[in-house]
């Protein structure tokens, strides 16, 4: 048996990080549950030009990657809203309204891409996510609802677009839940990988969702890790395909609440990074959050430390949430207060999101009474909306006592056992 530092604390930070770190833009997602429906009426998508009192998206994140140096967002968006219709032809959906063959709607897609294009003036990354919790309408793909085949159609049409875009992402499907047969659920995933490869996007990332609402905390032991193991691309490889989990801190791990108890290091995010390491994969933490509450802000910034000080095992990851969120009636809210050129932070993106990754020091963030908590996320938890490589700038160097605290305090955290 070998001991070995999983991580190496706040003295790394400047020379280990994880390459990817930034937000989730929500608001075309508004209006969606976790069974899968939404009311596409309302869908608020984060663009001004749309005219209708809605979200500058596109100007928050200049102000996150100019001033806050983040060059990441996840971009969420419907399948409903993406065809413009809630009845998807072969699917016995009891919605009124039109029916959809499956068919990009022009128009909803333009409104749509004018985010994905705002993202990718930033020289951002920038994910297509599909918040649909695995399901169209309260059916399961693959399992009851829409077929392999429909969803694979859509994710080609999707890769089609952007498939000579080498900075876009691929979320294949926000928080699947309450999934009966995991293995089922691998073979619709892979249905989609194929589709995506066979429409020219052969390089790009794509993240691979597990059941529970895809938690890390519960992601080997409910099968997700190793039935989507055996997900490749069609040249037999596991090149760029990466496991997507989320996390949230609060008593359920449901993303509702403005206080945390936990910060999942021990009971999640480090058991994971061993299995991750062990089998040369990578996850990406696609939502995480938490109130702007001292609780939120100590447990926040110790899971982010540790995903930052993991690179081998975390690629990055996209807090929840700023876009259409109100800057003051969210619990979650990460989006800024003010205007286009004149935004200020919220506490837990300039502390956590931010501050972490460039080195601040917070006597609150790591190795505090809190990091030993370890009440399990439970399995019924919800997203916060219902509520490759890159090159990054190096972090500002530490003083060597705030290099050797940092050290210290992340030793006693994060010493694991491999065997």
């Amino acid at each position: 048996m070998k001991y070995s530092l999983l991580l190496l604390g706040h003295a790394a930070a400047a020379a280990a990080r994880s390459a990817f770190a930034g937000l989730n833009i929500a608001g075309f997602d508004f209006g969606a549950d976790i069974q899968g429906a939404q009311n596409i009426s309302n869908s608020f998508g984060p663009v001004a030009a749309l005219g209708k009192g809605n979200p500058d998206g596109a100007g928050q994140m200049v102000h996150f990657t100019q001033n806050d140096g983040l060059n990441t967002f996840r971009l969420p968006v419907t399948w409903q809203f993406m065809i413009n219709s809630r009845n998807l032809n072969g699917s016995a959906t009891a919605v009124t309204g039109k029916t959809s063959n499956g068919t990009l709607d022009a128009g909803n897609v333009a409104k749509y891409n004018e985010l994905v294009q705002g993202c990718l003036a930033t020289a951002a990354f920038c994910i297509i996510d599909i918040h649909n919790y695995a399901r169209f309408e309260g059916q399961v793909i693959g399992q009851g609802g829409p077929t392999n085949a429909q969803f694979a159609n859509l994710w080609a049409q999707i890769a089609t677009m952007y498939r000579n875009e080498s900075k876009i992402m691929f979320g294949l499907m926000n928080e699947p839940h309450n999934l009966q047969n995991l293995s089922m659920w691998a073979d619709t995933v892979q249905a989609a990988v194929t589709a995506i490869r066979k429409a020219g996007a052969t390089t790009q990332t794509i993240l691979l969702p597990g059941t529970d609402f895809t938690h890390a905390s519960s992601f080997i032991e409910n099968g997700s890790a190793g039935n989507l193991s055996r997900v490749i691309n069609p040249d037999g490889s596991f090149t760029n395909l990466v496991f997507e989990v989320h996390q949230y801190l609060d008593s359920d791990g449901s993303g509702t609440a403005l206080t945390c108890v936990t910060d999942h290091v021990q009971d999640a995010f480090m058991p994971l990074a061993q299995f991750l390491v062990k089998n040369g994969r990578k996850a990406f933490l696609g939502e995480i959050g938490g109130g702007n509450t001292t609780s939120c802000l100590t447990d926040l910034c110790n899971s982010l430390a540790f995903v930052n000080n993991n690179p081998n095992a975390y690629m990055g990851y996209t807090a929840w949430s700023a876009g259409s969120f109100s800057a003051t009636d969210y619990n979650l809210t990460m989006t800024p207060q003010g205007s286009p050129g004149n935004f200020t932070d919220q506490k837990t993106v300039a502390q956590c999101v931010v501050g972490i990754r460039n080195g601040a020091s917070n006597s609150t963030r790591v190795g505090s009474s809190s990091s030993s908590s370890s009440s399990s996320s439970s399995a019924s938890g919800g997203s916060g909306n219902g509520r490759g490589s890159v090159t990054v700038n190096a972090s500002p160097s530490l003083s060597a006592s705030e290099a050797l605290s940092g050290l210290i305090a992340m030793i006693a955290l994060s010493v694991a056992v491999i065997g």
